[in-house]
């Protein structure tokens, strides 16, 4: 192997490593904020149900969680697309790319979350670690 191809594979580990945690610590950030009592005042002005309050921050702090560890991160990161979609179109309605109700920010998580879904979560993760979890729970 050349030293070209090693430094190609480290960099390649570290660019998913970095993309990993960059969202996951997005979504647990968020998913943390979800717990605060203010939210559910904001879904119930959005029309959705105050009991969705613990599923919704749930749903956005434990695929955070696995994420940055490296664990089940393809499952996460459905669960972040559909969460994302979801912002997209029911929370701002897609109104425009940039300015108020941008959906920008909520783009690029979607579109991180994809290549992760696809790529999977590369070789400095737990699930690596971990050679009988199959690969689709990696």
């Amino acid at each position: 192997m050349t030293s070209a191809e090693i430094k190609g594979k480290i960099l390649n580990d570290a660019v998913f490593i970095g993309l990993r945690s960059a969202i996951g610590v997005i979504f647990i950030v968020h998913g943390i904020s979800k717990f605060n009592p203010g939210f559910v005042n904001f879904l119930t002005n959005t029309g959705i149900p105050a009991e969705m309050q613990i599923p919704i921050a749930l749903a956005e702090l434990i695929p955070g969680i696995l994420l940055v560890f490296g664990v089940l991160s393809r499952l996460s990161t459905v669960l972040i697309s559909i969460i994302m979609l979801g912002a997209i179109f029911y929370v701002k309605g897609a109104q425009s790319l940039t300015g108020d109700g941008g959906v920008e920010f909520e783009l690029m998580l979607l579109a991180s979350s994809i290549v992760i879904m696809i790529a999977g979560p590369g070789r400095i993760s737990i699930a690596q670690a971990i050679k009988k979890l199959p690969r689709c729970l990696h």
